[in-house]
């Protein structure tokens, strides 16, 4: 019995790290639409949102199955309770990656942001990339170091969105209401997606070390 509660505990956890891979190919492909008006990428943003619920739902099961079946407890018990958020969280990067690329298809103008600010979306781009990339590897391992780099690395995409405050509430900007507005909505949903994996980096923490001042919600 123990066996097969151990087995289906390495397969929560492998699907806990596939969703946060797919959440950073998400990311790529999301950011690819943005800068270079990348359609085929605006889509398989989507077909990956598809596979991140499908996941999410298995991952609830088997959760709710090992609660159930088992009855977990000390380190094991804290893998499985934080299954729920860690999901939660990779599906909600992936519904922000969506909508990235849904502000870059719907452009008049053959690109989702103006010129001046693609370089920054670049960068933002990579990072939401490298922080879920982090998340995957912190989820997979247990690493206590990645997921205290992913906190790190959150800070940086805070600069990165108050750079682009800065630029659209300069006096330099002269892309209209319009772009003003698609630019800080694309900033907000960078900045939330790292959020998201911030978030999945605490629930790393607090299975390996039982504290509970290390989880503190995230708004969607």
């Amino acid at each position: 019995m123990r066996t097969e509660f151990h087995a289906q505990l390495d397969r929560l956890t492998a699907e806990l790290g596939e969703m946060c891979g797919i959440a950073a190919a998400t990311a790529a492909d999301a950011t690819a639409a943005v800068v270079h008006a990348d359609t085929e990428a605006a889509r398989r943003v989507r077909t990956g949102l598809t596979r991140l619920d499908e996941l999410n739902d298995c991952v609830d099961q088997l959760a709710f199955s090992l609660l159930a079946r088992h009855a977990p407890v000390a380190h094991d018990l804290r893998v499985v309770m934080s299954a729920f958020s860690i999901a939660a969280n990779a599906d909600r990067m992936g519904a922000l990656a969506t909508n990235i690329a849904g502000i870059s298809t719907r452009t008049r103008t053959g690109m989702a942001s103006p010129v001046a600010t693609l370089d920054l979306f670049a960068e933002m781009g990579q990072r939401t990339v490298e922080l879920a990339e982090w998340a995957e590897h912190a989820v997979l391992t247990g690493d206590v170091e990645e997921a205290r780099r992913i906190q790190d690395g959150d800070a940086a995409m805070n600069d990165l969105h108050r750079q682009l405050l800065a630029l659209v509430l300069g006096s330099q900007w002269h892309d209209g209401v319009a772009a003003a507005t698609d630019v800080v909505l694309l900033s907000r949903f960078y900045e939330r997606f790292a959020d998201h994996a911030v978030d999945i980096a605490r629930r790393v923490l607090f299975q390996a070390t039982g504290e509970i001042s290390q989880l503190s919600p995230v708004s969607t």
